[in-house]
């Protein structure tokens, strides 16, 4: 890859975070009493991809940018009002300059019909001064050649100190590019000031130290000259003062210090104050001295830290093995072997931690993006809706945030599709016309959930199970529960609509999204209440790559069971067990009843039950917050395994969610409660009733 295709790709990393912070500013827009402080932070965005697409001759990306970056002037010098029509074409601008930065990621020509639409409203904004910004902007290359030029007898010296923080460099802004377009000013002398660059070892990006000392003899005024530095002074410390020897050069080989001002003749700081971001500040000679953080950051590739997860995944089973081999060769009893064991068990796991923290990723990535399909959907329906968002911060493993989008999209538009009421039916049910829905996500129990709840009317079970019925999904003369019913969404091809839309009636909604979860080892659950709304859950294991399991012997075969699942395990007693149905068997566990399930038999390992005092109950809880006892033959240990794809390597089996490679070199199966639980408890049902009606 060439140096341009690396600044290029910095360029683009750089715009998504610039994007997130467009989109985050406007929404804070619609909120009453919002800071002017958001406005400029919302120009600063649009003008800085504005700057860094020019200098890679994104000419799209550019001329919408410029125009939507004159909306935003005419916002923040109050020659606009940010009032709900405004806000909603800034609102489609954003989008529309998001598809042209993917569209150029991508060596595409983006949606110029999109874009000259979007222009025209923009236009519209900006009203009769659009036919003079078209007419007065043209991007002129800057020259690169800072060599003496002409100076008048009127010229003037000034001494320039240009200080860049971290956050220039972060939004794509180059300072040897500033450095070059004050050398068209005049005759500029530049020197580098390294004093305060750390040794290489104690670099950080974080902290950026380099600064330049620049002498520049030319005719422009003070203005003039910080106006170069205009888009980045609340990132930079810059300082510009009349030289000491007016119109007349430095040596080369001197340099002027330039002694603090007072503070009774202090110029106004050209810097925004970073103590109202939320970072601390100093004031020196007048300007703001933004203090770096202390945490330092290096970009890596996702491919790397994914090979080195799965070394740390082989390093685990190594010391699974070496352990086994210790046991049988019998050394386990010697301390010197038994302490060399356990601190390798340990620095492993402690370095399978810090790697998987690594690939953690806060879930906002993914939110944002929702509010556009919200929009999107919306408009197509003609419904009222705003997105309230929770927990953002919650991270999940960096493999499953693309991998989220979709299924989530589908599930934002079956909400605004099918949930929400339109506005007559609400307001007749006493609800406000703008409907409500809620995307949240938060750690529970070892794993992550996500949900998404709409204030509608709730599913129609009567209707879906007609649906079903004239489908032929269902038999007309089955008993099927109300989460029975609700399950029937996600069979493949159901749909409530009869007519095509763009956004439902094809045939394809929730199984997609059941089936993309499913392949991220989650699980999706519905909740619904007639009349107040429905509420769909997804939950996701914390990684793709580990998990803490048990380990259990069913029959002859050593199979692992997720401990986020497991609530107790016990001995019964004959006190505890009762019989239901024909072949049902319950436990009674503090109070309540809990359905065993005979795990071997569930895979079909025996075909008789075994007598329950010969093995051991495990009682789990499933995602859907089903419990039920689990009988096997023995518990073994606990022990963190490496995840391997079973679906990927040979195919899907009832039941089972991935495998495993143990010390011993076998491969042991993971059980997947959710569904063992589930096909158990449906079985179990459906025989009761059948014994009840055989009498």
């Amino acid at each position: 890859m060439s140096d341009n295709d690396d600044f290029l790709e910095m360029f683009f990393v750089e715009c998504d975070e610039l994007l997130d912070n467009l989109s985050t500013g406007l929404r804070e827009m619609e909120e009453p009493g919002h800071e002017i402080e958001t406005v400029h932070s919302v120009f600063r965005a649009v003008h800085s991809m504005k700057g860094a697409a020019a200098a890679f001759g994104l000419s799209d990306l550019v001329t919408f940018a410029h125009r939507f970056e004159t909306v935003l002037d005419m916002l923040r010098s109050n020659k606009l009002v940010a009032d709900p029509p405004v806000m909603a074409v800034l609102h489609r601008a954003s989008d529309v300059l998001t598809d042209l930065v993917a569209a150029a990621r991508q060596s595409e020509a983006g949606d110029q019909s999109r874009m000259q639409e979007l222009l025209s409203e923009l236009d519209g904004l900006i009203g009769a001064d659009a036919e003079e910004e078209e007419e007065n902007f043209d991007f002129v290359p800057l020259a690169l050649d800072l060599g003496p030029i002409d100076i008048a007898d009127q010229a003037t010296a000034f001494d320039i100190t240009f200080a860049p923080d971290a956050d220039l460099y972060r939004s794509g802004n180059d300072a040897v590019a500033l450095l070059h377009a004050l050398g068209q000013l005049g005759d500029a002398t530049v020197e580098a000031d390294t004093d305060a660059v750390p040794p290489l070892s104690e670099w950080s990006a974080n902290q950026p130290r380099l600064r330049w000392r620049i002498t520049l003899t030319t005719e422009a005024t003070e203005t003039e000259i910080k106006e170069i530095f205009e888009f980045v002074l609340d990132c930079c410390t810059l300082e510009v003062t009349r030289s000491a020897i007016d119109a007349c050069p430095l040596p080369d080989s001197e340099t002027t210090e330039v002694a603090p001002a007072s503070t009774d003749d202090a110029p106004e700081p050209l810097a925004a104050s970073e103590t109202e971001k939320g970072h601390p500040a100093t004031t020196v000679a007048g300007a703001q001295v933004n203090a770096p953080s202390a945490n330092a950051t290096i970009r890596v590739s996702l491919d790397r830290v994914d090979k080195l997860m799965n070394m740390i995944g082989e390093l685990v089973i190594k010391e699974s093995m070496l352990n086994q081999v210790v046991e049988t060769a019998g050394f386990t009893e010697n301390p010197d072997v038994y302490t060399a064991l356990e601190g390798i068990r340990q620095l492993a796991g402690d370095i399978q931690e810090s790697v998987m923290s690594i690939r953690a990723q806060p879930l906002k990535l993914v939110f944002q993006r929702m509010h556009r399909i919200l929009r999107e959907a919306a408009d197509a329906t003609g419904k009222q809706v705003r997105l309230e968002m929770l927990g953002e911060a919650t991270e999940v493993d960096k493999t499953m945030i693309e991998r989220l989008v979709d299924p989530l999209t589908h599930m934002i538009r079956n909400s605004v599709d099918h949930g929400l009421e339109d506005a007559v039916t609400r307001q007749r049910r006493g609800k406000p016309q703008q409907g409500t829905i809620t995307l949240s996500a938060a750690h529970r129990s070892g794993r992550v959930l996500i949900e998404v709840a709409d204030d509608g009317g709730g599913i129609d079970r009567t209707r879906v199970r007609q649906i079903a019925e004239e489908r032929g999904l269902v038999s007309p003369d089955a008993t099927l529960s109300p989460s029975e019913i609700d399950a029937l969404l996600f069979m493949p091809g159901f749909s409530s609509k009869s007519e095509v839309s763009d956004l439902s009636g094809r045939g394809v909604g929730l199984d997609v999204v059941r089936r993309e979860i499913m392949a991220l080892g989650g699980r999706v659950m519905i909740q619904s209440q007639e009349g107040e709304g429905t509420s769909f859950s997804i939950t996701l294991p914390l990684t793709l790559a580990v998990l803490e399991g048990m380990l259990i012997q069913i029959h002859d075969q050593t199979m692992v069971l997720p401990i986020t699942a497991v609530q107790e395990t016990l001995r019964p007693t004959g006190a505890s067990l009762h019989g239901v149905g024909k072949n049902g068997r319950l436990l009674s566990n503090r109070g309540e009843l809990i359905p065993i399930v005979d795990v071997a038999c569930t895979f079909g390992l025996r075909r008789d039950m075994a007598p329950l005092e010969e093995g051991v109950l495990i009682v789990v809880e499933t995602d859907s917050h089903r419990r039920a006892a689990l009988h096997v033959d023995a518990i073994f240990d606990q022990r963190q395994v490496v995840i391997k794809s079973l679906e990927e390597n040979y195919g899907r089996v009832p039941g089972v969610s991935a495998a495993t490679i143990l010390g011993d070199g076998n491969i042991a199966l993971i059980i997947d409660p959710e569904e063992i639980v589930q096909s158990s408890v449906s079985e179990h049902h459906r025989s009761s009733i059948a014994y009840a009606a055989n009498g």
